[in-house]
């Protein structure tokens, strides 16, 4: 595995880490992420509405191969949708 591979694991832990309550996250429940392929072939995970490449903690998820790019994006939409449903639950 790359290096980015790498931080890509480490910026999800870290993003799980601050979803616990270990720090102040940017990031909202109604985020949506998407991967694109850049023209270097490396890719990224965005934010699907600005088009924003996201930014977890100092690791920006750019230069992924197409595997880590889909898992990472993937496991964000995940946490996003559980996150979600929990609100909505607590909402009802």
């Amino acid at each position: 595995m790359n290096t980015n591979g790498k931080h890509l694991r480490q910026a999800l832990s870290v993003e799980r880490w601050e979803n616990e309550g270990g720090a102040c996250v940017k990031d909202t429940p109604d985020s949506q992420y998407g991967r694109r392929i850049e023209r270097d072939r490396s890719w990224t995970i965005y934010h699907v509405f600005t088009g924003v490449p996201v930014r977890i903690g100092d690791c920006t998820l750019i230069d992924l191969s197409i595997s880590e790019a889909t898992d990472g994006m993937l496991s964000l939409n995940r946490r996003n949708a559980t996150l979600r449903q929990e609100r909505s639950r607590c909402q009802s």
